[in-house]
């Protein structure tokens, strides 16, 4: 599959929802933890690929707010498994530049602690910025960027009349990097969970059966693949879209 993709046309950014770790495991009769486990080591490797590709962003969602309503141990075993995998030394072997996004007040103080330590240590790669959304629930950036809005208005700080699309982004927990073309899901659900709502307003979205991590590089270039397939057109006809790609 790789050698049927446009080199020339590979996304820019992608983001993933990692789904299937826990039914991956309780299918092999094994605990969900075990199946968290193998999810690092697609991480690993679908990071490695998305480097080799030329991927200047790839958003993983690795914990909703909505999962801290999960047991606890499973809690427990997630953060402790961020902890260890933050050891990995993929980062600099690859060039990448590690980023968090997401509500870190919830957050145990030591993987607190290591997520800082390692966005300092990578600052200076420059191949891919890797973001984990953690502790991230789309709606709750929203509003956090609603606030802030709206304290600068009651500061004077901003007019009413001057709110745009840009003010929203500009604000948005992920206003360093631009919105994913592409979005996969894995796991065979078909729902985007709270998940860059207004970042994905018009990204591309990608589902597959294959639980995460059993997904493998040629299951990230079937996705690629059936991205570039596509007529990206923005609320535009097919015609106007054609025209403009002629006069190219």
């Amino acid at each position: 599959m790789k050698e049927l993709l446009d080199m020339n046309r590979i996304p820019q950014h992608i983001a993933i929802i990692m789904d299937g770790n826990g039914r991956w495991a309780t299918e092999r009769g094994k605990d969900r933890s075990f199946g968290h486990q193998a999810g690092v080591d697609a991480v690993r490797r679908i990071t490695s690929e998305c480097t080799r590709l030329g991927v200047k962003f790839l958003t993983l969602y690795t914990f909703s707010t909505e999962n801290w309503n999960r047991p606890a141990n499973e809690v427990a075993a997630l953060m402790g498994l961020v902890l260890t995998s933050l050891e990995d030394e993929i980062f600099m072997k690859n060039n990448v530049r590690f980023r968090v996004v997401g509500d870190r007040s919830r957050i145990p103080e030591a993987v607190n602690k290591k997520l800082a330590e390692t966005e300092t240590h990578t600052a200076g790669n420059t191949a891919m910025t890797m973001v984990v959304a953690l502790s991230y629930s789309s709606k709750l950036e929203l509003t956090a960027v609603t606030r802030k809005i709206a304290q600068e208005v009651k500061d004077g700080k901003l007019n009413i009349c001057d709110i745009t699309e840009d003010t929203i982004n500009d604000r948005l927990w992920t206003n360093f990097m631009p919105d994913p073309e592409l979005l996969i899901r894995t796991g065979g659900e078909l729902r985007i969970s709270n998940y860059l709502l207004w970042q994905i307003a018009y990204s591309e979205l990608y589902f597959c059966d294959t639980y995460w991590p059993d997904f493998m590089e040629e299951d990230l270039h079937k996705a690629i693949y059936s991205y570039q397939s596509r007529q990206r057109r923005f609320g535009k006809t097919e015609a106007q879209v054609e025209a403009e790609e002629e006069k190219k």
